[in-house]
């Protein structure tokens, strides 16, 4: 993302200006986010992610959603983490399906000392798949998140689930601070992003809104932005929650791509329950990521072959990762130089085969020489 393109958006919506968005006729609505959409992204493409849960049940978090809480009697199978093995075997049967990332699920309120080993192998056994790497694992403190990112883990999720006026009616166990304080140390560690929130729960326009306020106005928008579809579990206190409208749900894709025009808008949770006329409309809205494979965590998601098969019929391919030439790499160096005094680069291979840091770090020794160079000719010719 250039600096220039980075200045151009917004981080100061008013809950007014985005019920405005909400309220226009649908047409007037979609067409808007379908040209947002095709100023940052090719609208037939769409980024395929798989998600394993790596650690299941027993939650002491008391989200009324969720089927994996300690709270609620779902039947829901418990198990323990993972073995790393298990967890790589799984990536690598996502890579062979088409997932160009994946993303690993803890049921923690935060992890424990003796977990944050076996995480951090499993960050850096995926990664040296050539796989981009996502977890979810509850609250971090900033020695987590910085073990993470030292990893090499590309994405946190962290979802804020709702607004912060409606939270307190969803959990009582962790406090709305203590997501935005999460996703504050995923930033500064230099990781991406990944929070969106859920439809469905008995929120409110205004809730909705909030939600994607308090996201799109955060200092850098969140690259991924799931939105999810309430799936009701027995067991939980929402398993009889009012289903939603669906042109209610395509509305808040739409409201979520025009606020955030250069994030990926993840159509995610309660997918199973669309038909392909409600996905294709998604689409259209300005969703952009989905998740592949038969779970998401531990309710069901469409099969693989059926997205495919979608895809197929509405001319949409699977974004592959993006991949830079040499040069590309080199000219992004080049242009950083004209603009900062001093930059660090971060290099390494994500196949696993060769270290390139010394190379690149070379590279970057001959364009400091370069422009020293060409300093103290400016200052001879200035002397002159």
């Amino acid at each position: 993302m250039s600096a220039s393109t980075s200045a151009n958006l917004r981080h100061d919506w008013s809950l007014a200006e985005v019920k405005a968005l909400f309220q226009q006729p649908f047409n007037d609505l979609l067409f808007q986010a379908q040209t947002v959409h095709r100023g940052h992204f090719n609208a037939n493409r769409v980024q395929v992610s798989t998600l394993l849960s790596i650690k299941t049940g027993a939650c002491p978090e008391d989200c009324k959603y969720c089927p994996q809480s300690g709270h609620y009697n779902t039947g829901l199978e418990k198990e323990k983490l993972l073995e790393v093995q298990k967890v790589l075997e799984e990536a690598a049967r996502a890579k062979a399906i088409g997932s160009t990332r994946f993303c690993m699920g803890a049921a923690w309120k935060h992890p424990s000392a003796k977990d944050m080993p076996y995480v951090l192998e499993m960050v850096k056994g995926v990664k040296a798949m050539g796989l981009e790497t996502c977890m979810t694992l509850g609250k971090l403190d900033q020695e987590q998140t910085t073990a993470l990112a030292q990893a090499g883990l590309d994405y946190y999720n962290h979802n804020l689930d709702t607004s912060p006026e409606f939270y307190g009616n969803i959990i009582t166990t962790r406090t709305y601070a203590d997501r935005l304080e999460t996703l504050s140390y995923v930033r500064d560690a230099g990781m991406k992003i990944c929070s969106g929130g859920i439809l469905g729960m008995g929120e409110s326009l205004d809730d909705r809104a909030n939600l994607l306020i308090q996201l799109a106005n955060l200092p850098e928008h969140p690259e991924s932005v799931p939105i999810n579809m309430l799936v009701k579990v027995a067991g939980t206190p929402l398993e009889n929650a009012e289903d939603v409208d669906p042109f209610d749900f395509i509305r808040m894709l739409a409201v979520a791509r025009i606020l955030m025009p250069q994030s990926h808008v993840r159509l995610s949770a309660g997918r199973e329950a669309m038909n392909e006329q409600m996905q294709a409309l998604a689409f259209f809205a300005g969703a952009n990521s989905i998740f592949y494979g038969e779970k998401l965590l531990t309710t069901a998601n469409p099969q693989a072959d059926k997205d495919m098969q979608l895809f197929a019929r509405l001319g949409i391919q699977p974004e592959a990762r993006e991949e830079h030439s040499d040069e590309v790499h080199q000219a992004a160096i080049e242009q950083a130089l004209s603009v900062h005094d001093l930059v660090v680069v971060n290099a390494g291979s994500s196949a696993g085969s060769e270290d390139y840091t010394a190379v690149v770090l070379a590279e970057l020794a001959a364009a400091l020489r370069a422009e020293v160079g060409q300093l103290r000719r400016l200052r001879r010719r200035a002397a002159i």
